[in-house]
Order: C-alpha cells, then structure tokens, then sequence
C-alpha cells in the first residue's frame, strides 16, 4: 500500500460516539456526555461512567436532548477535537406560552389557582 492509502485507511477508523447534547450555548459548539457502563474489577459490578466532549456543530443543527453522533477530528480549539456527524433523534420540545394561549385561552395562563395568602390579624 502506498502513504496516501494508509492514511485513508487510517482516516477511515476514526473513533466514534453516541451521546446527548448537553448544552449547545457556544456558538457552533456543542457539549455531548456520553454515558459508558463498565464492570468493576474486583466485584463485576457495573459502574456507569460519564464523560463530555466538546463537538463542533456547524449548522447549529442540535439542541439539548438531541442523541448525536460525533467522530473524532483534529483539534479545532483549545478542547474541541470531535465534530458532530448527524443527529440521531430529536429531543422532545416543550408546547411555547403562544401555544398554550391558544390551546387554554389567555386568562387561563393568567390565572393565578394558589390559594391566597392569609390577612394580617389587625391588632
């Protein structure tokens, strides 16, 4: 095999991982945890690991939730080294106050249903 041929081959192995997005605040960086179970030495118990990698997201495509895969690359800042390949399945969004105003009606959300607080005794 020629130099070219084995650094292709070599470029193909890149290491892989799955995770959540844990934050997405940086801009075109993402934050995955990847949660790994490994059994104990001694007791063969399971021990679950967590670690966080810092990918780059170019599109802004993930959000935190999102199951990612990243692949490693090389070092593109001070601690990002992986790059963000697809997005596996989308979290779970949450209805906005918009949506709820037009499920509810608006006086519902303004309604406040705590009980009210109790009158100073007058002395």
């Amino acid at each position: 095999m020629s130099e070219t041929q084995t650094r292709a081959a070599a470029r193909g192995a890149r290491n892989e991982k799955i995770g959540t997005v844990v934050s997405n605040k940086m801009a075109k960086t993402i934050v995955v945890e990847v949660v790994l179970q490994t059994a104990h030495p001694l007791y063969r118990r399971k021990i679950t690991k967590r670690h966080k990698f810092y990918a780059h997201d170019a599109q802004q495509a993930a959000r935190p939730g999102d199951v990612v895969r990243i692949v490693e690359t090389r070092p593109l800042s001070k601690l990002k080294r992986w790059r963000l390949v697809e997005v596996l399945r989308r979290a779970a969004q949450l209805p906005t106050r918009e949506e709820l105003a037009r499920a509810v009606g608006e006086g519902e959300l303004q309604r406040d249903t705590r009980r009210p607080a109790p009158k100073p005794a007058e002395a």
